[in-house]
Order: structure tokens, then C-alpha cells, then sequence
């Protein structure tokens, strides 16, 4: 099995060899007629057939920066990335088109069928991968975990009992056994436990002191991982002709999903239990809703289950991860967040957590540079033109990217690589106090925007402040590596490569 691998890999890499005498590059920037030399560079070349799938496969371990250069010197911010078999993406960081796409032309930019087929055997038809009525409904159906009362559930029991049950212990043991914690690891575990709590009445207890082998989230993450490829192989051929023969990559991705599917299945049979022998049981959480509807298939409850956990565990430890790797590097940000916390009682509800205005500036700026989810792809449902004048064919990926629109000097101004909590704050002079000025969603698309906007987004904030405020009040928390310069990486979701290893200090 191993050999027919080798042997299918090695025909996919040879074929772009043996097209490489018919090179013929193209240009592939969108309203420019010209290029300096400098910039052409940045330009991935494109041949027949293969398109530029050896730029691409050159660049895939840094894929986003890779991108991000050539949108930098794109005039328009956009380009078309041309792919293999005379296929074409677009890719852009323009407001106006990513406006264009996510709002005003909503209904022409569906998901789509390329998301739909890399990604259904491990969301299936789950609400990040769909369109139409059945979009519509998960969408309704999941709204109510995010009105004020849920909210305000959340704040105060949910996360305030992880976050003083859990997590804090779990840091006070570490800060004296001065021993290391890989807090990318210890934030996953946090967040799932909280999303399965307020989602599914369920806990797994993954932060318990003993900090169990996950063997669902080691599962899980590989699901994540494996898809994420899926979608940016340079020849999806070759991920599909995989799948088939059921090799590799796509051996792995089936075992991972059979442990992912079964555990999602272990939550709903455990609360169909709960509902049958207690038909009066509140259906406070969304699962228990689901079930109590009746004309719910178990699969389609499965799919919400797990894209609900994709939501609420990878995208808030993401950025809560390189918000404390950003904290750690500048003291002067840290300290003005210290102050605000210090003006608040210790045991924050939720007014006070909504209330902390230069934390949120501080979380707004780490997803910049950082966004949990650094591109997103749509595709044409017809023929279209965008604004910068970029023509779109029915059928092309059009796809925006948050990680390169953050780093945009023509959007956030000369010190765009800079960490700057202040660009989203200005100085109310009569009372003294910041407050926040935010940015429009289409040039700071992180959550996304339009129809589709983020449900959980101030469920986001709202955890993410309350964690930022228990852990600093408490520790100061110190890379084990001085200067310590972390790799991101994307699939689905961003990471911290390797994780993120420290130490904690107690505060005097």
C-alpha cells in the first residue's frame, strides 16, 4: 500500500516536469498593465496545464505570507492565482470587493462546490459548509445561544467556573512547581470545555488537574488539518485518487473522523438519555432543543455538533494564543490592561466584562495580525465583476484573506506590523476614558460579514476578555524561549506551530 502511494505521489510531482519545457509565464495581477521588476518577481509564475501549482507547492508552509507579499504589490489588492487545468482563483484583500462578495452580491457567492466536496466528510452539512434554507435554519436554530440571557450565562457561570475551577489552579500549580505548560494546549482545552457546556449541557473535563490524553481533540485536530489540506492542495486530483485508494493522508483523515463522529455521537446519545428519562429537563442548550424537534435526523445533529465545536474550541484558544505571545513581547500594552483590570471588582459579571474597552482594543488587535481564520473561500454562483473591475467566471473560487488584509499599509498605515491597541481607541476628554472605535467588517473581515457575520463573536470577545482578565490580574505569563518567535500556520483554523511553551510567574 505504501509503494502504490510513493508511486501515485511521485507521478503527480513528475507531471509538472514534464510540461515545463512549454512554459510560457503569465502576468497575474488584476488592473495592472505593468510591473517593476522588483515586483514581478513576487509573481507566481503560471504554465499550460499546470498552472502555478509549483509556486504553490514551493510556498505551502507559508502559504499566508506567500499571499500576502503578492497582494502587497497587487495595485488593486487582488490577484488571480492560476491553478491546475486551466482553473483560476481569486484572491483579494480590497474592502470594496470583499463587500461586494460577502454583502451586496451575497446570493452569487455561495460556499459552493469545491468547499462543499473538500470538506462534507468532516462537517457534512454542518452551517460552515452549506448554503440555501438549510443554512437559513442552523443558522435560526443556533441564534439562541447567543441572545443577552445565554450571554450573560456564559460570563457568569460557564466560564467563570472554568476559569476559577480549572484553569486558575491549574496556573497556581505550575507558577510553583515552575513548571511548563503549553498554553496553546491548555486554551483548547478551556474552550472546548466551554463550548461543549453552554452548547451541549455536556463537560468533558479536559482541564481537569490531571489533564487527560484527548484522544478526540488529537483526533479532531487531525480532521482539522488533513481538510485544511484538502483545500489548498495545489491538484485536489491527487487528494481525491488518495481518498479512493484510501492512502496517506486520506487514510488518516477517515480514522480521525470515525473518532471525532463517534464522540459527537457519544454527547447526543448521553442528552437523548437525559431527555427521555427526564421529559421535563430545561432545553437550555442547543443540543437539547435539536433533539426535543423531533424531525431532526441524528446524522444532521451530528454535523451541527461538530461544527459547533470547530466554532467555539480552535477559533478562541487561536487568538487568545497570540494575544498572550503578544502581551509577553510588549510590556507597555500589558500594563495598561493591568490598570483596567485593577479598576474592576475581582469577580467580573457581565456588564463589566463588556465594560473593559482597552482589553477588547488589545484582542481586536491580536486578530488582526492574527485572525483564528486566516482566508475564506466563496464561489461564483455566475458571471460578475467586481469592484476594482477584477472579472469573475461562474464556477472561480473567489477567496478574501483577513491574514494579509491586516498587514495592508494602505488600510492601517505605515506601522500596519506593529502591535497597537490605541489605533482602535480614542480619548473621551470629558470623562477621561477610552472608548472604542471599531473598524467596518469588510477591512477588518475576521468575523466575517453580511448574512454570515459570526454569531458567536461577542460570545468570543466576551470569554476571551474574562480569561485575559483572571490569568494577568494573577501571572505574568513568560515564553520558556527568550525571544521567542512563534510560526503561524493555517488549515481550516490557525496554530501556533510546535505550540506555545511557558512559564508562569505569580505577581507580587
Amino acid at each position: 500500500m505504501l509503494q502504490l502511494e510513493f508511486l501515485v505521489s511521485f507521478l503527480l510531482f513528475l507531471l509538472p516536469f514534464l510540461v515545463f519545457f512549454f512554459i510560457n509565464t503569465r502576468t497575474s495581477f488584476v488592473g495592472s498593465k505593468k510591473s517593476s521588476s522588483s515586483s514581478s518577481n513576487k509573481l507566481p509564475s503560471s504554465y499550460p496545464l499546470i498552472g502555478s501549482s509549483i509556486a504553490i507547492f514551493v510556498n505551502e508552509k507559508r502559504r499566508n505570507q506567500w499571499i500576502t507579499d503578492i497582494l502587497k504589490q497587487s495595485p488593486t489588492g487582488t490577484f488571480v492565482l492560476c491553478r491546475a487545468f486551466g482553473e483560476s482563483q481569486i484572491i483579494t484583500a480590497n474592502p470594496s470587493n470583499v463587500q461586494h462578495i460577502l454583502k451586496t452580491q451575497f446570493y452569487l457567492y455561495p460556499k459552493g462546490g469545491f468547499v462543499r466536496r473538500s470538506l462534507t466528510d468532516f462537517l457534512g452539512s454542518g452551517i460552515f459548509n452549506t448554503d440555501g434554507e438549510n443554512w437559513k435554519f442552523q443558522r435560526q436554530i443556533s441564534s439562541h445561544e447567543f441572545n443577552t440571557k445565554s450571554l450573560r450565562k456564559f460570563v457568569e457561570t460557564v466560564v467563570e467556573a472554568e476559569l476559577s475551577d480549572r484553569l486558575i489552579p491549574l496556573l497556581t500549580k505550575a507558577a510553583a512547581e515552575k513548571s511548563i505548560l503549553d498554553l496553546q494546549d491548555i486554551l483548547q482545552r478551556f474552550a472546548f470545555d466551554n463550548i461543549c457546556k453552554i452548547a451541549f449541557g455536556f463537560d468533558p473535563e479536559y482541564l481537569s488537574p490531571s489533564l487527560p490524553i484527548a484522544e478526540f481533540a488529537a483526533a479532531f485536530d487531525e480532521a482539522v488539518l488533513i481538510s485544511g489540506m484538502r483545500m489548498n492542495c495545489a491538484i485536489p486530483a491527487l487528494w481525491k485518487l488518495k481518498r479512493a485508494l484510501n492512502i496517506g493522508h486520506e487514510r488518516r483523515l477517515r480514522s480521525a473522523i470515525s473518532q471525532v463522529r463517534g464522540f459527537a455521537g457519544h454527547i447526543i446519545k448521553e442528552k437523548k438519555r437525559e431527555l427521555k428519562e427526564n421529559s421535563s429537563l430545561e432545553t437550555s442548550d442547543l443540543l437539547s432543543r435539536l433533539l426535543s424537534s423531533g424531525h431532526l435526523d441524528e446524522y444532521f445533529v451530528t454535523d451541527m455538533v461538530i461544527s459547533f465545536i470547530l466554532a467555539g474550541r480552535d477559533t478562541t484558544s487561536a487568538a487568545l494564543t497570540w494575544f498572550f505571545w503578544l502581551i509577553s513581547c510588549n510590556s507597555h500594552v500589558e500594563e495598561e490592561i493591568l490598570k483596567e483590570i485593577r479598576e474592576k471588582p475581582e469577580s467580573l459579571d457581565y456588564e463589566e466584562v463588556k465594560d473593559m474597552v482597552y482589553t477588547h482594543a488589545s484582542l481586536s488587535e491580536s486578530m488582526r495580525l492574527y485572525p483564528p481564520v486566516p482566508s475564506d473561500t466563496k464561489e461564483a454562483g455566475g458571471d460578475d465583476v467586481l469592484p476594482d473591475g477584477t472579472i469573475v467566471k461562474k464556477g472561480m473560487r473567489v477567496t478574501y484573506h483577513p491574514y494579509a488584509m491586516g498587514r495592508m499599509e494602505e488600510l492601517w498605515g505605515s506601522d500596519s506590523s506593529e502591535f497597537k491597541p490605541e489605533r482602535w481607541l480614542e480619548r473621551e476628554e470629558s470623562k477621561g476614558k477610552w472608548s472604542f472605535v471599531g473598524r467596518d467588517p469588510y477591512t477588518y473581515p475576521v468575523f466575517q460579514a453580511g448574512p454570515r457575520i459570526c454569531l458567536g463573536k461577542d460570545m468570543a470577545f466576551l470569554q476571551m476578555k474574562k480569561v485575559v482578565a483572571g490569568v494577568l490580574s494573577r501571572y505574568r505569563v513568560v515564553p520558556v524561549v527568550e525571544e521567542f518567535e512563534p510560526v503561524f500556520i493555517s488549515y481550516l483554523t490557525s496554530k501556533m506551530k510546535g505550540g506555545f511553551p511557558v512559564k508562569i510567574e505569580e505577581r507580587r
